[in-house]
């Protein structure tokens, strides 16, 4: 009987141990990472453009932002821009959103689509390098840091 105690001490012992490792000692699981960084802006107005090759496209165009660049900060931005929202503010023509510097993005965003042909728009590679292309001259020409441009609608004729 007294190996069956000792066997039973030991076991509890390994146990109490186990849970002791797990409760202070082990490193907690790290949250996982978010699959979106950022916030996504969808531009409210879509874009008919005609394409190099004859057809046109009509489409729908998103951005992932930082968080700090979140679409409240946009309106505040804007909003100040324009004369802090009191009387004389401008007001955006209509189907335009809170983006500052929306005009300039869509314009950037309407000469690559303009430039770009029917196979480009359809084709997966090819139109993610499209995208990185809109995403690069944004950030290069504009105040507006873009992580990445997304496409959520895309009808070409």
């Amino acid at each position: 009987m007294d190996k069956k105690k000792l066997i039973i001490i030991v076991v509890v012992a390994l146990v109490a141990a186990l849970l002791g490792y797990k409760m202070v000692l082990a490193k907690p699981k790290e949250e996982p990472k978010p699959k979106v960084a950022g916030e996504v802006y969808v531009l409210p107005k879509e874009f008919l453009v005609n394409l190099s090759d004859g057809r046109f496209a009509r489409l729908n165009v998103a951005m992932e932002f930082d968080h700090e660049y979140s679409s409240a900060a946009a309106a505040e931005e804007a909003a100040k821009a324009h004369g802090g929202g009191g009387h004389g503010a401008v007001k955006a023509p209509e189907g335009f959103g809170t983006l500052p510097q929306e005009a300039v993005v869509r314009d950037i965003i309407t000469d690559e689509l303009t430039d770009s042909t029917s196979k480009q728009l359809q084709g997966r590679e090819s139109r993610e390098k499209l995208k990185k292309r809109i995403a690069k001259r944004i950030n290069k020409t504009t105040d507006v840091k873009v992580h990445h441009v997304l496409f959520t609608d895309v009808a070409v004729q």
